[in-house]
């Protein structure tokens, strides 16, 4: 039986001010724009909506929601009773433990959730409507759906079927296998027909899982296995297919919008090609690369493709574009995108807001001729994950600090935490969608870089130093970007910023200063033969410092440790720690749940040999040996859960 909670009213309104600048100020979805859609209070859509998500989408719907004077109904699983998006709704119902598959993928509790609470409509995780035919299990118990009908969701959900119907709709598609690709030998040789390289790639789901990139035989095996078995695991389909790879591509989509009554519009254009294993971290929206014949045309083949499925949401259609600016379908997701607000920014409309209307039953309020692009707006994704490993694995910890950049004009963060939430291995590692939006380019990555500065996450480790790297990269300023961007720009990993003399000294400069005086006025410091002036003022209740150093602002952030003479005089006595023989030993590089063990005590194994397979946040990672040695003893079976450093294998 699902719990039930009714939460007080007071509980939203202490998250009235967090979330203030949603609605006014900054980049919120109304602001920057040449006209806005306030919703009239005169035509009527819901009383109540039931949300089947969680994190900064759940919290994202509920706001437009708020400002539509609609209730809402927050439902969660046992370890999210705290959450956020469960203090910001009116209601909330518990559908279940922790893991996704028994509560906010499962539709019978679900079901149960949405009786109880009267709600009329219901949105909804999307990867559950691809796991059942919730579509109609709403309909019967007449709930509206805030998204597509299940033919269109079934028929996009399915790259080999969209595929097809995109060929039929003249959209452009990639060469490729259009049937299903039954074992890994049956891949090898569809491979070989089609020329290496090939992607290959799940047929149900999306968000980069069971994806692989295959330039020979040997890694086609390889990632058929992974693939299937990402896709299992995450959309309940190991169904695949294969398709030439388009070498270094942009990834550009279009957002689409359509009603019930065959109207349907394109949004303008999103540029998603920062990315690390097929997943997006830095996007924007417009593109530095489309001039206005290619956008058209992009536009009007995502708004062919939408209509052939008779969709009616918002919904984007995804495309791989090459050097020549020639295009070729993707993908299409039928649900709100995790980069949507850089298009509201652009826009002036709320999407939320418009797939409500339409389903209501009601007509788009615009034509195509209405869509402005209107500025300019950037997206950085903030995760709770270790940068310098493989460019992010995930963290996991509580945040024992967290302050957002709110106090920046032009700033918007969409997230889901607050000060004191755990980041756990159960979900996605997402902290929040920092954007930011500027009359040009310029102006947006300048407030971009001073968002990032201004932002306060202590307790996990998180991306924010690979993300300031991306946008004050010179390749990214000139939007000399493609896929390859990362592996290109850091073909050895991302190992953290590289101090310039100058910075050094202003860094050593500005910390001599503090050492000084608390309440800085002027220093003039000298560091290796350079005078450096450092102003501004110190507040210890701040992790923040604003400095003005030789004439230009900068914001700092800092830590202070106090060690006394009597611990140093303790250290000189500490033995020295001796550095770990890594070379014998495999410890897991992140916490998640050991998938698969391929070796047992006294097997040989040869340099690159699969030992272990972990599994984090949905993605699956093959843990290899660095040098051929024999298993000395295995610490580790299929479906625990190990966390960062655990000791899995050690060999002779």
């Amino acid at each position: 039986m699902a719990a039930h909670r009714v939460s007080p009213s007071l509980n939203r309104l202490l998250f009235a001010v967090k979330y203030a600048s949603f609605q006014s100020g900054g980049c919120a979805v109304h602001c920057n724009a040449q006209y806005s859609t306030v919703h009239s209070p005169s035509e009527k859509t819901f009383d109540k909506i039931l949300i089947a998500n969680r994190g900064e989408i759940a919290c994202r719907v509920m706001k437009t929601c708020h400002k539509m004077g609609i209730q809402t109904v927050a439902v969660h699983s046992d370890v999210d009773s705290s959450a956020v998006h469960v203090k910001m709704a009116d209601e909330a119902v518990c559908v279940g433990p922790a893991p996704t598959s028994k509560s906010y993928l499962n539709m019978d509790a679900i079901m149960d959730a949405i009786r109880a609470t009267g709600a009329q409509a219901v949105s909804i995780y999307m990867a559950l409507v691809t796991l059942c035919d919730c579509g109609r299990r709403h309909a019967a118990e007449g709930v509206a759906f805030i998204g597509p009908d299940t033919h269109a969701i079934m028929a996009m959900g399915d790259k080999i079927e969209s595929k097809l119907i995109a060929k039929a709709a003249n959209v452009n598609t990639i060469p490729g296998y259009d049937g299903v690709v039954k074992t890994a030998e049956e891949a090898v040789k569809i491979a070989q027909d089609i020329g290496y390289p090939v992607m290959i790639k799940a047929s149900a789901g999306g968000g980069g899982k069971g994806m692989r990139i295959a330039w020979n035989a040997e890694e086609t095996r390889e990632g058929f296995r992974f693939s299937s078995q990402e896709a299992a695991s995450s959309f309940g389909d190991d169904r695949l297919l294969i398709e030439k790879f388009i070498d270094n591509p942009r990834h550009i989509e279009i957002q689409v919008l359509a009603d019930k009554h065959g109207n349907a519009l394109w949004l303008n254009e999103r540029e998603c090609s920062i990315q690390r294993r097929n997943q997006k971290v830095v996007e924007e929206a417009p593109s530095t690369f489309l001039d206005p014949v290619t956008r058209r045309a992009m536009g009007e083949q995502a708004v062919q493709l939408a209509k052939a499925v008779q969709y009616s949401s918002a919904g984007t259609v995804e495309f791989l574009v090459d050097s020549k600016k020639n295009f070729y379908f993707l993908e299409m997701n039928t649900r709100l995108q995790v980069e949507h607000p850089i298009t509201e920014c652009i826009t002036g409309l709320d999407l939320v807001e418009q797939m409500i209307r339409v389903a209501k039953g009601y007509q788009l309020q615009h034509k195509q001729e209405d869509i402005p692009i209107n500025g300019w707006a950037i997206e950085s994704r903030v995760y709770a994950e270790d940068p310098y490993k493989s460019f992010g694995l995930p963290s996991i910890g509580r945040l024992s600090k967290y302050q957002e950049p709110l106090n920046l004009s032009n700033v918007r963060v969409d997230s889901g935490i607050q000060e004191g939430s755990d980041i756990s291995i159960y979900y996605d590692p997402m902290i929040s969608k920092l954007v930011t939006y500027g009359a040009t380019r310029a102006e947006a990555l300048a407030r971009m870089e001073d968002a990032l500065d201004n932002y306060v996450i202590r307790g996990v480790t998180h991306n924010i130093p690979l993300l300031r790297e991306i946008i004050t990269h010179p390749r990214f300023i000139s939007g000399d970007i493609s896929t390859n961007f990362l592996p290109e720009v850091y073909p050895d990993g991302f190992k953290g910023h590289q101090l310039d003399l100058d910075t050094r000294r202003e860094l050593l400069a500005s910390a001599a200063a503090l050492y000084i005086t608390a309440q800085l006025r002027s220093q003039k410091v000298e560091v290796d033969g350079g005078k450096v002036e450092v102003s501004g003022q110190w507040n210890l209740a701040s992790p923040l410092l604003p400095l003005t150093i030789n004439g230009t602002h900068r914001t700092l952030q800092f830590k202070v440790r106090v060690l006394s003479k009597l611990a140093a005089e303790f250290n000189s006595y500490m033995p020295e720690k001796v550095p770990e023989d890594t070379s014998s030993i495999l410890r897991s590089p992140m916490p998640g749940t050991v998938v698969a063990v391929s070796v047992k005590p006294g097997d040989p194994v040869a340099e690159g040999q699969e030992i272990c397979v972990i599994e984090a946040m949905k993605m699956q990672n093959s843990l290899t040996a660095v040098k051929q040695a024999k298993v000395k003893s295995v610490h580790c079976k299929p479906g625990e859960t190990v966390g960062e450093g655990d000791l899995l294998v050690e060999l002779e």
